[in-house]
């Protein structure tokens, strides 16, 4: 094997020139020695009207401010918190698309690849490295980019599955030996709690869950120490599986497809999610279009997909991206598992959200805020859960399903939505509270 050749980063950045688009590997794994040298020289004059593209990321994402705008465009796959205020104020902007899909817009030529920045871990004595942390886009980005430039981080883990990639993809190295973003969680408040217990009431022993991250997961894998066999085919996971994971509760001794292995796209987690899948063969990273597709998760038996949402209407409708016209995230992989999750044998969808906002006002409204998206259907929903209960919506009428929403909304937004039910329905619809 022959000796890696490493320039600076601010040498690797040249090969970007005015209208390329160019992707940045996800979450954990930003490329931040590249990102702070391409703005360098973005602000420089080296070029403009470059194309940035990513799924969530951690860490600063300064192209997508107003003071790059002509510069930089950022176009993501999923408005992330660092962000968020810039594709609000219209600096950046956002590609509605499911997270299983992204890889197509590469693969199929949607969206040309100029050039791939990405994070790996140095090279083993065969001469492969690992993208670690973030397969799910980002490798299609790597297969197809006319410039693949890699900063080889001796903190990226060297996970396996499809993250393992020949030196020969690479043709740009840098070097650096900066640490991993982290994520920083929160504590479940009581309600999250609540939710949690609740989500946990519907796992059984054998299940293959998919959960995203945040308060609500958390709370649901705390509950789940006394479960057996449960498996893990999921886009990411956090700090909360490890100790399932230790007591043997996670050993995918029931799945279907990739027995015994917890598959994932992304990671974002602790250093101890990081140390964890070092040279971890329980653990596959793999492609976002393996990952994701429905038709995929659905083999294995049980799947139990918990998925948020900001607002549900009374027939089910589910807002996940948007307040209203203001994007907040983005479609992800909810629908991806939604679907996969109900069509899999003893399967179960669930959205698990609080009952009110932070300011009190009830998520589950008469209808969706004016200029809300709908992210999964209502003819998608099966399970949905606040922290006063758990409903299942799949295969009941409009009627019911008001009726069941309504039993776990907020008391103190149960006589008001009643009323907007009655209204929209008519006088067949009998008020909840008549059938208490």
């Amino acid at each position: 094997m022959n000796p890696i050749k490493f320039v600076s980063a601010e040498e690797a950045v040249k090969v970007i020139k005015s209208n390329d688009h160019v992707h940045l590997s996800s979450v954990a794994s930003a490329p931040q020695v590249l990102i702070k040298a391409m703005c360098e020289r973005g602000k420089g004059g080296a070029f403009k009207n470059v194309h940035v593209h990513h799924l969530h990321t951690e860490g600063p994402a300064p192209y997508a401010e107003s003071e790059y705008e002509g510069i930089f465009q950022m176009d993501s796959f999923f408005v992330g918190s660092n962000v968020r205020k810039s594709t609000q104020a219209g600096f950046a902007d956002y590609i509605p698309i499911f997270l299983s899909e992204t890889q197509r817009l590469y693969r199929d030529g949607y969206i040309k690849c100029n050039v791939a920045m990405i994070q790996v871990c140095p090279p083993d004595e065969h001469g492969f490295v690992s993208l670690g942390t973030s397969v799910d886009a980002t490798l299609a980005a790597v297969e197809t980019a006319d410039y693949v430039i890699a900063v080889v981080n001796p903190n990226v883990p060297r996970s396996v599955g499809d993250a393992v990639i020949p030196l020969s993809m690479i043709d740009i190295f840098v070097e650096d030996d900066t640490p991993l973003e982290p994520a920083h969680f929160s504590q479940p408040s009581a309600i999250e709690t609540a939710i949690g217990n609740n989500c946990a009431a519907l796992i059984e022993d054998g299940a293959t869950l998919q959960m995203g991250i945040g308060a609500i997961p958390n709370a649901v894998l705390a509950q789940l120490g006394n479960h057996k066999n449960l498996g893990i085919h999921t886009e990411m996971f956090a700090d909360g599986v490890l100790p399932l994971v230790e007591s043997g509760v996670i050993n995918g001794a029931n799945k279907k497809i990739d027995r015994y292995k917890m598959v994932s796209t992304f990671l974002m987690g602790s250093q101890k999610v990081y140390d964890f899948i070092h040279n971890n063969t329980q653990v596959a990273m793999m492609d976002v279009g393996y990952t994701n597709d429905p038709f995929i998760i659905a083999q294995n038996p049980k799947v139990t997909a918990i998925n948020s949402a900001l607002q549900v209407d009374l027939t089910g409708q589910v807002c996940a991206d948007s307040i209203g016209t203001k994007f907040y995230s983005g479609v992800g992989g909810q629908v991806d598992f939604i679907y996969g999750a109900s069509r899999s044998e003893g399967g179960k969808a669930i959205i698990a959200m609080p009952s009110v906002t932070n300011k009190g006002m009830s998520k589950i409204a008469p209808v969706l805020t004016s200029g809300a998206g709908i992210v999964t259907t209502r003819s998608h929903m099966h399970w949905f859960v606040t922290e006063y209960g758990a409903v299942n919506l799949y295969g009941k009428t409009l009627q019911e399903r008001a009726k069941l929403l309504i039993s776990v909304a907020h008391p103190n937004a149960q006589e008001e939505l009643d009323r907007a039910a009655f209204e929209r329905f008519g006088s067949h619809y009998h008020f909840v509270s008549e059938n208490k």
